[in-house]
């Protein structure tokens, strides 16, 4: 199984989509928005957390952006792609 680090290390994104997730940084609260994009977990670790992300959501809506799937909802995306990203710094500061 790859780690979570290796995982991240190859998910490719348009720039446009990447640059509204960072923007959204700020705003993330970690319990709010876990609540929402992964109801069943309760406080996950960050490595679990991107792990159900990925596999669960964000390839999902990846592949529904891509065949241009009229339920693809942009914001939901960026929503996920914001919790990836804190996900990922608070993964590499726990490890370091």
């Amino acid at each position: 199984m790859q780690d979570a680090r290796t995982l991240l290390g190859r998910l490719r994104r348009p720039t446009l989509l990447v640059q509204a997730a960072q923007i959204g940084l700020n705003d993330y609260n970690r319990d709010r928005s876990l609540a929402r994009l992964l109801p069943e977990m309760h406080c996950p670790h960050s490595a679990r957390a991107i792990f159900d992300l990925l596999s669960d959501q964000e390839a999902l809506m990846d592949e529904s952006r891509r065949s241009g799937d009229a339920t693809y909802s942009v914001t939901r995306h960026i929503e996920v792609l914001v919790a990836l990203i804190v996900e990922a710094r608070l993964l590499a500061r726990t490890t370091a």
